[in-house]
């Protein structure tokens, strides 16, 4: 056991000599911050000093939680990553989209919140289920051709990140198993941790989740719900058509399963199609948020139970600490009634395709998956690259990427198998080791035209 207070310099000491001696390869994944504090004996806060103490000092790459990297070779002279230097980093693992004058278009909503007499009332803390105007707003921005929720059956969190906890705590006992895509967003991983969820991957196809794996999954061990994107899947921004979903919807409630659908990024397709929520309402609870159309930094999490539901999941951001504030709630009725939220819609379609285009002229001939309107897009790398090496190749030109193994949901007590190659990447969530996800909204556009093609340069050479 080290003592915490012990020098986290010298434990970084220590884990730089592996990389020096090859114990520690390039590529290598190191551990989670919470894995190598308790396997060293020390406080948490002292392990994220030694990341990064390591990130400080160029020998590994990435964001602890989805991973973190030992970097292909040092960088000259111990330069820190952080130095700004013409190889400073860049991100294409975040995906917070930000518009032209995003904050010019927001200033205005919230000035009338800085009156004394409406601060007042804006700092009070909010129930569960919001205000009127808050359910109204939401209801109105979230409605399609096909479905109009009922305000009353609204909710509020945070952000969607906790609506998508609260929506599973409410639903799933510890130790209860949830089928999910076999590729999905990171964070959920996380979340089904730390209620003590199993999470049951699901295959896929060019058309996202399989019906029968539904089934197949339920029949095997009973699941007690199912977590599923259907509309720009991520990382694969598949989006489910409509028979599709009526597929799926038939089957849910032939099983009677509850379905948490994750709707975060559906705002940016074009002509966004109803949610699954509107194939089975009387068991969906859908979940979507501002965060992405807007900005990180205050936003609201909605989550749209079924009739008769409400006070369960209102229960359950009660006791999560997961309720959204009433501020952030005051501002986000203001942003949706004044249009600036469809404005910023509309800027972000604009600026994603423009980021799409860039994607199909540097990394053109590659096998790169992706929606015209996405965020994100998840290439199949080219033989013998794996993820891993090819994210730490990357991380040596000073760019951040995401292994495909970040989003692969492993069968409880087993490792993802390496499947052969395929032409359809979409149902490839035992081949992740191949393949990378951009995240391609966090860096300025001429940034991503210059690390794309960086990455197309190590793609055309070996390992």
């Amino acid at each position: 056991m080290e003592d915490d207070r012990r020098d986290y310099r010298r434990i970084a000491d220590r884990i730089a000599d592996d990389i020096a001696a090859g114990r520690l390869k390039p590529g290598e994944r190191l551990p989670p911050q919470r894995v190598f504090a308790r396997r060293r004996g020390i406080a948490g806060s002292t392990a994220g000093r030694v990341y990064g103490e390591l990130v400080r000092r160029g020998l590994v790459v990435g964001e602890v939680g989805r991973g973190t990297f030992v970097r292909a070779a040092p960088l000259p002279s111990g330069r820190a990553l952080t130095e700004a230097t013409a190889t400073a980093p860049v991100n294409l693992e975040l995906t917070y989209p930000s518009a032209p004058g995003q904050s010019e278009l927001l200033a205005p909503a919230l000035a009338p919140l800085l009156r004394p007499d409406v601060l007042t009332e804006s700092l009070r803390t909010a129930p569960a289920t919001g205000t009127a105007a808050a359910r109204e707003a939401a209801a109105a921005l979230l409605a399609t051709p096909g479905w109009h929720p009922a305000p009353s059956r609204l909710t509020f969190a945070g952000n969607a990140r906790q609506a998508i906890a609260a929506a599973l705590a409410s639903l799933v006992r510890p130790g209860g198993r949830v089928g999910t895509e076999s590729l999905t967003y990171p964070l959920v991983k996380e979340i089904a941790t730390r209620l003590g969820i199993t999470l049951v991957p699901l295959p896929m196809d060019a058309e996202g989740l399989r019906p029968e794996a539904v089934t197949a999954a339920h029949r095997s061990a009973p699941l007690s719900a199912v977590y599923v994107q259907p509309t720009l899947h991520n990382p694969t921004s598949v989006t489910m058509s409509g028979p599709r979903r009526r597929q799926l919807a038939a089957v849910v409630r032939d099983l009677d399963l509850p379905v948490v659908e994750d709707r975060v990024w559906s705002f940016l397709h074009e002509g966004p199609p109803d949610p699954f929520g509107a194939y089975a309402p009387e068991r969906t609870y859908v979940v979507d948020g501002l965060s992405k159309r807007v900005a990180p930094g205050l936003t609201a999490g909605f989550l749209v139970a079924p009739e008769g539901r409400v006070e369960q999941v209102a229960a359950a951001l009660r006791s999560g600490a997961w309720t959204a504030s009433r501020f952030a709630l005051e501002a986000a009725v203001r942003w949706i009634a004044d249009g600036t939220v469809d404005h910023l819609v509309r800027a972000k379609r604009a600026d994603s395709a423009g980021r799409q285009r860039l994607v199909a002229e540097h990394l053109d001939g590659y096998p790169v998956h992706a929606d015209p309107h996405g965020y994100y897009a998840w290439w199949e790398l080219p033989f013998p690259w794996r993820a891993d090496t090819f994210a730490g190749a990357a991380a040596e030109r000073g760019i951040a990427i995401t292994p495909g193994s970040a989003f692969t949901v492993a069968a409880a007590g087993t490792v993802p198998a390496v499947g052969a190659r395929a032409p359809d990447v979409n149902a490839a969530g035992a081949r992740a080791q191949d393949c990378v996800r951009l995240g391609l909204a966090s860096t300025a556009p001429r940034d991503l035209a210059q690390a794309l093609r960086a990455l197309a340069g190590i793609a055309c050479t070996r390992p």
